[in-house]
């Protein structure tokens, strides 16, 4: 049975999805971009700004489940230019210990929603 997770703490879906799905003891995101879930706006200052309120916003869907990134263990990240890798990276590191850290795949795409740079889904289990 899947249960619809939803939280004012991250942005609103802007297509036929939910934020996240609870099925079991898995949670599933949908792909988080830099939307402020307060004001609704694009956080497209830099590359580590866009990427650490993506990280935010899989933080609020984790917290409404009472989850943390420790729980996380698959993770995809779509970039529109591999040379934000390492910036992406960075800001990405500081969310996990390495020592647990969950399996990851990144791609380069031609184009994110929005045109955003970076866009984050992850599978946790509790």
């Amino acid at each position: 049975m899947k249960k619809i997770i939803t939280t004012s703490n991250a942005p609103a879906p802007i297509g036929p999805y939910n934020q996240a799905i609870l099925t079991g003891n898995t949670l599933y995101t949908s792909g988080q971009i830099a939307i402020n879930p307060k004001t609704g706006d694009l956080i497209l200052d830099d590359i580590k700004t866009e990427a650490e309120q993506v990280m935010q916003n899989l933080k609020a869907i984790l917290d409404e489940v009472d989850m943390t990134f420790e729980n996380v263990i698959k993770t995809t990240i779509f970039l529109n230019d591999m040379n934000n890798f390492t910036q992406v990276n960075e800001v990405y590191g500081g969310y996990f210990n390495e020592d647990t850290a969950p399996a990851r795949e990144t791609v380069a795409v031609a184009a994110l929603p929005k045109f955003v740079n970076v866009e984050i889904s992850v599978i946790a289990v509790r």
